[in-house]
C-alpha cells in the first residue's frame, strides 16, 4: 500500500510563499501522478493542482494558477506545491493524491484517486 505523508504547512502571514512536499513511500513512484487538493473549514475539498508522471503536465485550479507552482523529484519520491502571495482564503488542509492515471488526480471531484495523505493544515494570518 502506498503511503502519501505531507509536509511544509504551518501558520504564515498573508503575502508569503509556502512550499509543500508530498513524500511518497511505495513502489514506483515515476508510474504515478500526484494532485493537491484542499479543503477549508465548512467547505467542500476542491482540486488545487496536478502533475503527471514524468512531471511533463501540469494542471492548476483557474483562480489559484498565477501563484502555484507543482513539481516532482522523483529520485526524491517527492511533489511539491509551491504557492506565493498567500492570502487568508487559502487557509485550509492540503491533501495530496497519487494515482496511475493522470486523469484521476486532475478530476476535481477526486473521487477515484487511489491513494491520500493526511493532509498538513496552512493557515494565513491576516
Amino acid at each position: 500500500q502506498e503511503q502519501l505523508i505531507e509536509s511544509g504547512g504551518g501558520l504564515v502571514q498573508a503575502g508569503d510563499t509556502l512550499k509543500l512536499s508530498c513524500k511518497f513511500s511505495g513502489r514506483a513512484f515515476s508510474l504515478y501522478a500526484v494532485g493537491w487538493f484542499r479543503q477549508a473549514p465548512g467547505k467542500e475539498r476542491e482540486f488545487v493542482s496536478a502533475i503527471s508522471a514524468a512531471g511533463g503536465t501540469k494542471y492548476y485550479e483557474d483562480s489559484l494558477k498565477d501563484r502555484l507552482t507543482v513539481s516532482r523529484d522523483n529520485a526524491k519520491n517527492t511533489a511539491y506545491l509551491q504557492m506565493e502571495s498567500l492570502k487568508a482564503e487559502d487557509t485550509a488542509v492540503y491533501y495530496c493524491a497519487a494515482d496511475r492515471r493522470l486523469a484521476n488526480v486532475a478530476d476535481p471531484d477526486g473521487n477515484d484517486i487511489e491513494s491520500w495523505g493526511q493532509g498538513t493544515q496552512v493557515t494565513v494570518s491576516s
